[in-house]
């Protein structure tokens, strides 16, 4: 999976509509293989980041889990931890 696409279910509070675009565009692009299609093929990929968003917030909408929700905060300090043990010199 792209590293730069985050988990977005079962955060309070919920995941936004930008994060799920945010989602949607990495994904997108790590499929086309482009982070900016040509001008030729710019509705193309408009459309595929608009389907993915889609597909997203529905998929977000319908999960469901018995687990507490995360707490955004401590998530960011941990993968920050993790981060600095992974390129420690």
């Amino acid at each position: 999976m792209c590293r730069n696409i985050r988990q977005l279910h079962n955060f309070e509070p919920p995941a936004t509509g930008e994060e799920v675009r945010a989602a949607a565009l990495q994904y997108v692009r790590k499929v086309a293989g482009t982070t900016k299609p040509s001008a030729r093929n710019q509705e193309a990929f408009d459309r595929a980041v608009a389907a993915v968003a889609h597909a997203t917030e529905h998929l977000l909408d319908d999960l469901v889990t018995a687990a507490p929700p995360k707490d955004r905060e401590v998530e960011a300090a941990r993968a920050r931890e993790r981060a600095a043990r992974r390129y420690a010199s």
